[in-house]
């Protein structure tokens, strides 16, 4: 092992690498572990060469020997209950308590399966303190990645039960997929997460995987010297501190202590120019771009608010914050996508004139205040507006900030480091959220996605695995007009996919938020997911459990009719019948809005601007708001792109 590897390997290494002295279990294999039941059961870890080791669970205990440092056992399968006490004997006796078998899924892809209870409490917010489930158990893995092939077990990690104690850490959308599933099956449910914020596909599949896709091999490559690794991360590291630094030190505001200015400005007016919040600098006229931009209003109190327990909601602010009240720093956030939300000191508001600043640090050249947020101060019994008139001025501009290379971001990453422990493990299946790193790349995700999970089941010996995924929620801004979209594109190719046996998509593009792009309700998401679970792993092949899905197209006339699967159940005509976010296109492929009308389990659509169709979409944009395409149990139709051949 070379000296130069970077501390965030270290501890990968040193799990395969140590002396295994005495019995050792994968760190999976731990307290309140949930193992699958009805499935033949492998438990493993590492002894010394030779050592006889004797593992029991139940009634059933196993003989064998380590070889070459690793000792394995197959266990028949276990119908649901416990607890249960798993012992592993050798030089030294292991105990794994509160062992539960029940149904264990995989819980995967990026941030929006990342997404705490935490987070998305605002929206939930009884959530925590009245669930009692402990029978519902997550084993949460810290971010790691690894260069250096599969690894053998995690570094971190432990099972928390559904509790008010533990339940904030838990995946939302993974907990509201475990408890429906619970409510339906009434056994224990183990969710093993291991999703990583802004991961692409590429970075979750094994380099065998990734042989057709030679620049994602050539891409790692590098990344397997470690001196490589540490020079490039201290460079940047390097890069990244002299922005910063060369930002505070040229920052007027932090020189001439803008936040402790009075309320109606020792400064003279003409140096800050008006402002509305929401919005953003750019669209009401500046030229910023990067670098430090101060806001400033004052509010107004009496002394009954002033002595009020307050909070202060900033919505979200592009891209990092720092908030200061009358001069005093009350919270700073550095990541465009969290909630501003800052509890004001006691004591700190005064009658009569109170002064709100606010300085932004602008990465990515929109530096402002997000859309359709909440901006107040909350008094409890009341709420003062924040909305309308600010003042801003520029503390310093600067170049873009540096790049800097996410090493949990490279292709094989994720498998080698979150994927690979978890290999051994016996799983009812997975549930995947993912996507929003790969747009603009829809081409090559139409063959990416399905190669993926035709990787993970080959990895797990199980070819046809039970695999559910969320097609991407409505984002951005609604176009009044038929466009190309990179996001519908994505979401094209997601629904591809559903080609592959025992897979599933949940349609989200009716609970997304336009200005966010994690939207907060992780229920539909997680109880959508349930659905499909119940009807590919649980085999209720009468259950409708997901949308209509387009899947045929034929011309009749001026009209394209479009056929759909029957697994969707019968298409439901909207309240008052006008279908919207269809479009059709001629072979110059310029799509107009159409109309259409349900026909069955068919759909007609016509325009007449579209003399000879031979393409339609619907629902084909970032953001398809008022798209109402649904089934007569309120699941909503796929978004969908068709060409006559």
């Amino acid at each position: 092992m070379k000296t130069k590897t970077i501390l965030s390997l270290l501890p990968l290494v040193l799990l395969t690498s140590q002396a295994c002295a005495d019995v050792r279990l994968p760190r999976l294999v731990s307290d309140g572990l949930v193992l699958q039941r009805e499935q033949a059961l492998v438990l493993w870890g590492w002894a010394d060469e030779g050592e006889a080791v004797t593992v029991s669970i139940g009634k059933q205990e196993l003989k064998t020997r380590a070889q070459g440092g690793r000792w394995q056992v197959h266990f028949e399968p276990l119908a649901a209950g416990g607890p249960y006490q798993i012992e592993v004997r050798g030089k030294n006796t292991l105990q794994v308590k509160d062992v539960l078998i029940g149904d264990v899924w995989l819980t995967s892809g990026q941030s929006n399966m990342q997404l705490s209870i935490d987070r998305v409490s605002l929206r939930y917010p009884d959530l925590i303190a009245s669930t009692q489930l402990p029978t519902i158990r997550e084993f949460n893995v810290p971010q790691i990645y690894s260069f250096k092939g599969p690894q053998q077990d995690f570094p971190q990690g432990a099972w928390k039960k559904a509790v008010p104690e533990q339940l904030g850490g838990f995946s939302a959308a993974a907990f509201f997929f475990a408890r429906s599933l619970q409510q339906q099956y009434q056994v224990p449910i183990g969710l093993i997460s291991v999703a990583v914020g802004g991961s692409p596909a590429e970075a979750w599949m094994s380099e065998a995987a990734l042989q057709k896709y030679p620049h994602y091999l050539a891409k790692v490559r590098p990344f397997k010297d470690d001196s490589y690794v540490a020079k490039l991360t201290e460079k940047e590291a390097q890069a990244g501190k002299a922005w910063n630094e060369k930002l505070l030190a040229a920052d007027q505001g932090l020189k001439q202590d803008w936040a402790n200015g009075l309320a109606n400005g020792v400064e003279s007016e003409s140096d800050w120019q008006a402002f509305s919040v929401p919005g953003y600098l750019k669209e009401q006229g500046s030229d910023f771009s990067n670098g430090s931009v101060w806001f400033r209003r004052s509010l107004t109190l009496n002394s009954e608010q002033a002595a009020k327990t307050a909070t202060l909601w900033l919505g979200a602010i592009a891209d990092a914050d720092r908030v200061f009240v009358n001069g005093l720093e009350i919270g700073k956030t550095d990541n465009l996508y969290l909630p501003r939300i800052y509890p004001v000191p006691a004591g700190l508001l005064k009658a009569g004139q109170n002064r709100l600043s606010v300085r932004v640090i602008s990465k990515g050249g929109k530096a402002g205040f997000i859309h359709d947020k909440r901006y107040a101060l909350d008094l409890g019994d009341e709420e003062l507006s924040l909305f309308g008139a600010w003042q801003y001025r520029v503390g310093a501009s600067s170049s873009a900030p540096p790049s800097a290379t996410t090493l949990h971001y490279q292709p094989s990453s994720l498998f080698n480091a979150k994927l690979a422990p978890v290999l051994k493990q016996a799983i009812k299946g997975v549930i995947w959220y993912q996507g929003e790193s790969n747009t603009g790349r829809a081409k090559e995700y139409t063959t990416l996605f399905p190669d993926l999970i035709r990787d993970w089941r080959s990895q797990f010996q199980r070819p046809e695995m039970p695999f559910l995924y969320v097609q991407l929620a409505n984002y951005q801004a609604a176009k009044t007009e038929p466009s190309e979209s990179i996001w519908a594109a994505t979401r094209e190719a997601q629904r591809s996919a559903l080609e592959a046996k025992n897979t599933g998509m949940a349609v989200t593009i009716d609970i997304g938020e336009w200005n966010d792009i994690h939207p907060l309700n992780k229920q539909v998401v997680g109880e959508r997911l349930a659905l499909m679970a119940r009807k590919v792993a649980y085999g209720d092949m009468q259950l409708i459990s997901s949308g209509p899905n387009a899947t045929a197209l034929e011309r009749q006339g001026q009209a394209l009719v479009v056929g759909f699967d029957l697994a969707g159940g019968r298409l439901l005509p909207p309240g008052g019948g006008v279908i919207h976010q269809l479009a059709i296109a001629g072979v110059d492929k310029k799509y107009f809005w159409a109309s259409g009308r349900v026909e069955g389990r068919q759909l007609r659509v016509w325009s007449e601007q579209v003399k000879d169709p031979v393409s339609v979409r619907y629902a084909w944009a970032d953001n398809p708001e008022g798209a109402n395409l649904y089934n007569t149990v309120g699941l909503p139709a796929s978004p969908f792109e068709l060409t006559l051949k």
